[in-house]
């Protein structure tokens, strides 16, 4: 289903763009995959392969023959050729018979979801283009891997809302397992098993999935759960997210660990997490296709700093779907490790997180992270969002 979309929409994308000629150049993917991959075919490919496609509407797929077979019975590609000795040949006859003006590759220097081809493939290509006069025609293929990964069809939505669902699920029922005293891996390993049991895949490494963080002094993120126990009067914070179908969900909920004869969170905690709340919000509200994902984490960066916080530390959002970091995009700051992805233009389909953090001293992190789709007039929810600090009793 996903690859036929996909395909379909790829073909679309060559016209919208005026762009000649994509080719998916690759060799034992297992171990060196082209994240654009699986939109194109459902198995590893063993030997030096190449998909290629037309402004025309043209696909063609050549493959070794041990995986021809397969590729034809995608139904996706209406040329399948297989060869035995060497791919080389047939690239340069089908590339002469197109007589493309610019072939679009999967390299890119500010996208790693579009650089995909690595150097080694890159001049094995280049070669043979070279030998048939084409090897000045080359271009980055940045703009149709973007727009395949970022607009989103409603197949792929429907599977990431599924996923969510079962992170949210697993957040309410966690809640009610917590306890003071309890280890942040302890925790852990009861999300894990609910994972097993639903038969769901993890967003992302197993390892640090969930992140665990519970008080002041943590890792803060990308760490795995440890042996630090879980105190009253501190914030514990997680980062989960399941995988359905191949598509990811990627949430973050925050709890209060209620000390002796308290009913509630004290204020201090309270003030932090509704300013997160607040900085959710408003950066929601402010989603708009065609706005600037640097636009939106100021919306929200400035909610956090006016509010007397440090900055957090990282971007606002990330896009979300074959992996729990996906897509061009971003929504995040002019800084240099973002690259150009600040200043890309928001469009219909994408799927993004919005999470900010900020320190609550003594106490710990107060983070949310949510889910949101960018529709034609604004952005909904594909998250129920967190409102309510979740409160743990003894």
């Amino acid at each position: 289903m996903i690859i036929k979309e996909k395909v379909s929409q790829a073909k679309e994308l060559l016209k919208e763009f005026n762009i000649d000629c994509w080719i998916t150049f690759v060799r034992e993917s297992q171990i060196n995959g082209d994240p654009i991959l699986p939109f194109l075919t459902d198995a590893d490919l063993t030997w030096h392969s190449a998909f290629i496609f037309s402004k025309d509407g043209k696909t063609c797929a050549i493959v070794g023959r041990y995986d021809e077979a397969n590729t034809k019975d995608l139904g996706v590609y209406d040329k399948v050729i297989g060869f035995v000795k060497g791919a080389k040949e047939e690239i340069q006859n089908y590339i002469k018979e197109l007589n493309p003006e610019q072939i679009a590759i999967n390299y890119s220097v500010g996208s790693e979801i579009c650089d995909g081809l690595t150097y080694g493939m890159y001049l094995t290509l280049y070669d043979y283009l070279k030998e048939i006069g084409f090897e000045n025609r080359l271009i980055s293929a940045e703009k149709i891997i973007s727009a395949l990964r970022q607009r989103k069809s409603q197949t792929e939505i429907n599977y990431m809302q599924t996923a969510i669902n079962h992170t949210l699920e697993i957040f309410e029922a966690v809640a009610g397992y917590i306890k003071p005293g309890m280890k942040e891996k302890e925790v852990a390993a009861f999300m894990k098993a609910e994972v097993e049991n639903r038969k769901l895949g993890f967003a992302w490494e197993e390892k640090v999935c969930p992140a665990v963080f519970s008080g002041p002094d943590t890792a803060a993120a990308h760490y795995a759960p440890s042996e630090r126990l879980i105190e009253k009067g501190h914030i514990l914070n997680m980062d989960f997210g399941v995988k359905y179908n191949g598509y990811c969900s990627d949430l973050q909920r925050t709890f209060y660990i209620l000390k002796d004869g308290e009913i509630e969170a004290p204020q201090d905690v309270m003030i932090g997490f509704n300013t997160i709340v607040k900085s959710v919000e408003d950066a929601k509200q402010a989603i708009k296709p065609g706005r600037f994902g640097h636009e939106i984490d100021k919306v929200a960066r400035d909610v956090i700093v006016n509010n007397g916080y440090e900055e957090f530390p990282h971007g606002l959002g990330h896009q979300v779907g074959m992996y729990s970091h996906d897509g061009t995009a971003l929504l995040g700051p002019a800084w240099e490790k973002y690259a150009e992805k600040p200043f890309q233009p928001l469009e219909e389909g994408m799927v993004f997180t919005i999470e900010p953090r900020l320190e609550v001293k003594g106490k710990g992190i107060a983070t949310i992270e949510e889910m949101i789709v960018i529709t034609k007039e604004g952005a909904e929810w594909l998250s129920k969002p967190q409102k309510e600090i979740i409160l743990i009793r003894e």
